[in-house]
């Protein structure tokens, strides 16, 4: 049923094009099939890693991933995005899904509108893990990469191959390094000050705090900024959201330093600051010497956390989320 919806969305869109061209726009509305390919690593839809064909040069882009609209953004091909998911990060509000710019509305970064989709005839579609259960789908419509951040290899190190490979679409790989250039010395710089400082990171959601260890969001604060987590030996799985821990389990870790993702923000739901400090400055974390100390660091930018890690300009501003509330401490 869903195929046949694609055909119709396609027909329909074929025919309004013709139908335009034979008024006042011309045969150059329709865009040409790109003649080469290039091969790249993407993830397919079991998250396995596979050799993907994709056109060169690409020149409609449907982005269902902040990430890559990051990458894509920083790369100067914006004017190329003729669909997007909602916006979730005020830098990228100029992608905002409106058909007065030409860019469609394709739902969520976790559910994407397939009509909408194929409607917008892409010729490469960019998705990331939420939208997984769909690839085959969106795949039926055009070549979909799908790349992530593996906290094995880095958040940096990701960053740069993620925007490498998207680079090479458009053979402007010699951009990435340029794009990356600093980022390596400010993560050397707070590691050289807090390698081995004990660190418990979290993610506030709802009405709980949940532990999160370096296998998943918020990782770079323990794989490559020094610090200890100590939601390792926690036994925190956290690719998603970790694991609900009470207050007294952050007492018995006793960390100097917690870092606090705040999920409620991230996605625009109730609550707010004010409201997620007074929960984690309780009582009992009062006592801590954490609090003591004024070593809570709440993330500034936690929709960037959330939802765009992985993209460049994110970096930049998850790095400055921690380089500011760190030196804020030391005040």
């Amino acid at each position: 049923m869903m195929k046949k919806l694609y055909a119709l969305a396609l027909s329909l869109t074929a025919a309004f094009s013709l139908a335009a061209c034979s008024g006042s726009l011309s045969a150059s509305f329709l865009p040409e099939a790109p003649s080469q390919t290039v091969s790249l690593r993407s993830l397919n839809g079991a998250k396995e890693w596979i050799d993907l064909e994709v056109p060169y040069d690409p020149q409609r882009l449907a982005v269902l991933d902040m990430a890559a609209l990051d990458i894509i953004d920083s790369l100067g091909l914006g004017d190329r995005v003729v669909g997007s998911a909602e916006i979730s990060v005020d830098y990228l509000s100029a992608y905002s899904p409106d058909d007065s710019h030409g860019i469609a509305n394709l739902g969520t970064i976790k559910s994407a509108d397939l009509v909408e989709t194929a409607a917008c005839r892409p010729d490469v579609i960019f998705i990331g893990g939420r939208l997984s259960s769909v690839y085959d789908d969106l795949s039926s419509i055009a070549p979909v990469i799908y790349l992530s951040v593996d906290p094995k290899d880095g958040v940096l190190t990701a960053t740069e191959a993620n925007a490498s490979a998207i680079a090479s679409l458009f053979g402007l790989e010699d951009q990435v390094s340029s794009m990356m250039d600093g980022f390596r010395e400010r993560i050397r710089a707070v590691e050289e000050k807090y390698k081995g400082k004990t660190a418990a990171v979290g993610i506030y959601s709802g009405s709980s705090f949940s532990l999160l260890g370096d296998d998943g969001r918020c990782s770079i604060i323990g794989t490559s900024l020094g610090f200890s987590n100590v939601g390792n030996s926690s036994g925190a799985a956290t690719s998603t959201h970790g694991n609900e821990a009470s207050w007294e389990t952050i007492v018995n870790l006793d960390p100097e330093y917690l870092f606090v993702l705040d999920r409620n923000a991230a996605i625009n739901s109730s609550g707010d600051g004010a409201a997620v400090r007074d929960a984690v400055e309780n009582g009992l974390i009062r006592e801590l010497d954490v609090y003591k100390n004024g070593n809570i660091v709440y993330l500034a930018h936690p929709n960037v956390w959330y939802t765009a890690e992985g993209g460049i300009r994110a970096l930049d501003i998850m790095l400055s989320d921690v380089e500011q509330e760190l030196m804020q401490t030391q005040e």
